[in-house]
């Protein structure tokens, strides 16, 4: 009877801390590693826009990079440059659809990320 009690005990903590893992808050580090082959894929780059979005992606990872050793209000300060100032580089060398959909990706990935930009 105490092996049950215990085997019961055993699996609703385990189902309990599993339930609870994936509702763990995103650190909000950022991977500096952005697959251009796909995003221009995705955004239908012709060579000349593909060239030019790698070279501001690689731009924008050393930005956040940066941005995520950097603390307290910096840090803030940082993160809204670097996204901003992406999003300036990005929107001179897209068409204004190519854009929307980069915009929502970029949403998309910052909020998964657990990275706010105000």
């Amino acid at each position: 009877m105490k092996r049950i009690g215990m085997i019961l005990m055993t699996v609703m903590c385990l189902s309990a801390s599993a339930f609870a893992a994936g509702n763990q808050p995103i650190t909000g580090k950022w991977e500096p590693h952005i697959n251009t082959a796909k995003l221009s894929k995705y955004l239908s780059l012709d060579s000349k826009q593909t060239e030019t979005v790698g070279t501001i992606c690689e731009y924008f990872n050393e930005q956040m990079a940066r941005a995520s050793h950097t603390k307290g209000d910096k840090r803030k300060e940082a993160l809204h440059n670097a996204v901003y100032g992406n999003l300036k580089l990005m929107k001179k060398t897209l068409t204004e659809q190519q854009y929307g959909h980069y915009l929502r990706l970029l949403n998309v990935t910052l909020q998964n990320k657990g990275i706010t930009v105000e």
